[in-house]
């Protein structure tokens, strides 16, 4: 299916894909910072057996278009309730990674009814300070994205990984290359004025926290207080860096489906 457009209430078009069958429950995934729908590519084969696959581009990415400013944590989260009430889907499954586990958070705070499980990826409920963020808004406002490429490279995947897995990293690269400055600086803001910590206690729909233990970006202990937070929250810890989807595909898929295919079993 050709990538559509939803509109939001204040005017921006948000890009989204649908993959596998009508009938299936819908499994909702959020992108990361810098990268877009195209980063969830390793798991679409095995997701798409078993649920309607919706996949859009965070405000600012891949598609979608990318508003001046500084964005905030509650509009990221009203674009993918806005995006379910376009399509009219009352309830899905999320899974989010980095940014895209920010907004599964922001929902499983405040739209938990529009949420049947939540799958929150190398994510954090803070990550300051807020001056390394904007030295990195300021960065890409001056010099565009090229900047980026390896020091984000170097943050995503382990060394080994950035050695062998050219194949795999080359298109998330792409990704964030082509991806907006104007957007990418909106939705750093996004993370700079985010602080969810005192929040998080209370979601209270069954939740995965996936960690990497080799992830400088959102390290390891940031995945544990997020499980610990969170009442009967799981946490699965991949020997990875930060895209652990793409470091650890297949790894990543069976923990998503080890638990989803669990609601489907006994819905």
């Amino acid at each position: 299916m050709e990538k559509q457009f939803a509109t939001m209430g204040d005017g921006c078009r948000i890009a989204w894909r649908f993959d596998g069958p009508e009938d299936a429950p819908v499994l909702l995934l959020s992108n990361s910072l810098g990268t877009d729908m195209g980063m969830w590519a390793p798991q679409m084969e095995g997701l798409a057996k078993h649920f309607g696959v919706l996949r859009y581009d965070q405000r600012g990415h891949g598609r979608s278009d990318a508003p001046p400013g500084g964005y905030s944590m509650d509009r990221l989260g009203c674009d993918a309730v806005e995006l379910l009430d376009a399509l009219k889907i009352e309830k899905v499954d999320f899974c989010g990674l980095s940014l895209g586990g920010m907004t599964g958070q922001w929902l499983g705070i405040r739209a938990p009814n529009r949420l049947r499980r939540l799958i929150l990826a190398n994510t954090s409920s803070y990550m300051g300070p807020p001056s390394a963020w904007n030295a990195r808004i300021a960065l890409v406002r001056n010099e565009g994205m090229a900047p980026l490429a390896q020091a984000s490279v170097d943050r995503w995947f382990t060394p080994a990984f950035a050695a062998t897995g050219h194949d795999a990293i080359a298109p998330i690269v792409a990704m964030l290359q082509s991806t907006d400055p104007q957007g990418y600086a909106g939705c750093c803001a996004a993370i700079r004025d985010m602080d969810m910590r005192d929040m998080v206690s209370l979601i209270k729909v069954p939740t995965l926290v996936i960690g990497g233990n080799l992830d400088p970006a959102t390290p390891l202990s940031h995945s544990q207080d997020l499980a610990g937070a969170i009442d009967g929250a799981k946490l699965l810890t991949l020997n990875a860096a930060h895209l652990s989807n793409v470091e650890l595909p297949d790894a990543f898929l069976d923990g998503i489906l080890g638990m989803l295919l669990e609601r489907t079993i006994n819905p």
